[in-house]
């Protein structure tokens, strides 16, 4: 498993009935987890006095409840700077297990030795175009949401990044790598975080299920001659890593290169065990 092990600003403090108790910086926060299916003691003391509990309902959905969490708030990770904000489906705006990925693909970009063009599709509020940009490639922010790549651009501003070489668009992931092929636009490295289910700018349906392969097909004919990586990320059930790593390896055997794949996860200070949190194909060039 690969683990993102460097926060200092961020743990999953314990596990237990389906919750895990995290530290965000100076808050701590209750929140849902499908993997924690276990059921253990709950001894410590954020467990009864949390800044916020998101509260998961039998009917789907769910609410907060807050105590004395503010409206918005930063955490840090090495030289970037997320603004943070609680809001529906018990999200706060980042997922620090994908630090394992920047970290990952930060060292690739920075030994390149040449000028990168990265894609980030489905790019949610940036973490991975911080990390890329920061190591020095010009990125494309893709992401169907004009809220979600808003706040994206706050945090680049936030990290410094205001002046970065990132090109900002809301667009249906889909339909814009189709338009790129067209152009004849090429990239070395792409990174998407598909969701399990969404919507574009227009109305367009995503199934990942059934259009995540077509994707990948479509990702390989904008790639330079000489890409560095390709990522994918999931956090839908039944889409092992073996599966993702199967899609990769089908579609880039034309490239010298390697694929692995794994569950990706954060330590759990109260017991040292690992949470597993998604999973992660990785392509690199040979």
């Amino acid at each position: 498993m690969w683990v993102a092990d460097r926060w200092k600003e961020y743990e999953v403090l314990d596990t237990s009935k389906g919750e895990k108790l995290e530290r965000w910086g100076n808050y701590i926060l209750i929140r849902p987890d499908p993997q924690v299916i276990w059921k253990t003691k709950r001894s410590l003391e954020g467990w009864k006095h949390p800044d916020a509990h998101y509260h998961r309902s039998s009917r789907g959905g769910g609410e907060w409840e807050f105590f004395s969490l503010p409206e918005q708030w930063n955490i840090h990770y090495n030289d970037l700077t997320f603004q943070l904000k609680p809001f529906s489906f018990k999200h706060t705006g980042l997922f620090p297990e994908q630090a394992v990925n920047w970290d990952w693909f930060s060292e690739i970009i920075r030994h390149a030795h040449r000028p990168l063009k990265v894609l980030n599709l489905f790019a949610y509020t940036g973490g991975a175009t911080l990390a890329a940009a920061k190591a020095g490639a010009a990125v494309t922010h893709v992401d169907a949401s004009k809220g979600m790549v808003t706040w994206a651009r706050e945090n680049a501003l936030a990290s410094g990044l205001a002046n970065a070489p990132i090109r900002w668009l809301v667009d249906d992931c889909v339909r814009f790598v189709e338009r790129e092929i067209r152009r004849g636009n090429r990239y070395d490295a792409i990174i998407m975080d598909p969701p399990s289910y969404g919507r574009g700018p227009k109305g367009e349906i995503w199934k990942i299920e059934e259009m995540i392969h077509g994707l990948i097909r479509s990702c390989i004919r904008i790639l330079s001659e000489e890409p560095l990586f390709f990522l994918i990320n999931s956090y839908t059930t039944g889409l092992s890593p073996a599966v993702l790593s199967y899609m990769l390896d089908l579609e880039m055997k034309r490239y010298k290169g390697t694929t692995e794949a794994q569950d990706i996860g954060l330590t759990v200070s109260s017991t040292g065990l690992i949470l597993p949190c998604g999973s992660s194909a990785r392509w690199e060039k040979a």
